[in-house]
């Protein structure tokens, strides 16, 4: 495997929302370093919308989203600003899981 297949891969087993730029967005980066502690976090700001992965899986709890934004939050209200995941989601009374079952 060539150096850019090798990353390509990599790049592949990453999960994760990519939201809306806005204060959603910075309680969902904050929230995701909480929620997944020893994991690397990564963010790509692209301006109009803010990418945020990080390999095989990611859980975002609707408290820590709420304690990050400094008030009450609703899970369902992420979809508010999520423009588009990348992985599997699965949906949980509070909390948001991004991950894959296989990796490459």
């Amino acid at each position: 495997m060539n150096t850019s297949n090798a990353g390509q891969a990599y790049h592949n087993n990453m999960v994760g929302p990519v939201m809306r730029a806005g204060d959603l967005a910075m309680a969902v980066i904050e929230a995701a370093r909480v929620d997944n502690p020893g994991k690397e976090i990564f963010v790509e700001d692209k301006r109009a919308y803010i990418r945020i992965h990080a390999e095989q899986e990611m859980i975002l709890r609707q408290e820590t989203i709420a304690e990050e934004l400094g008030r009450p939050f609703k899970i369902n209200d992420l979809e508010v600003d999520l423009s588009s995941f990348a992985g599997q989601i699965e949906s949980q009374p509070n909390a948001v899981r991004f991950y894959f079952t296989k990796t490459l």
